[in-house]
């Protein structure tokens, strides 16, 4: 159940179906996020690729600026819950 908050989408790159995520708490490939604006939830995936500097990780944890492949659009400003 994605019910803790773990960051917030700082930009989204439509060529690439990529968010730009700050985190405030940890995330590991293989988690499910759910990211939402406001109160309506945009999109529920599952962590496959995630980034650190263009550099692959297989976990990020709080203060890191992460870069993640996502399914659909997500609105700048959405919030990333865990």
């Amino acid at each position: 159940m994605a019910d803790k908050k773990i960051g917030k989408v700082t930009h989204y790159y439509d060529k690439i179906g990529v968010v730009i995520v700050e985190l405030a708490g940890n995330l590991k490939l293989g988690d499910s996020v759910t990211f939402k604006k406001g109160d309506d939830e945009l999109l529920t995936q599952t962590v496959e690729s995630m980034q650190i500097e263009k550099a692959g990780v297989d976990k990020a944890g709080k203060g890191d600026t992460i870069g993640l492949k996502v399914d659909e659009a997500v609105k700048e400003g959405a919030e990333v819950y865990a």
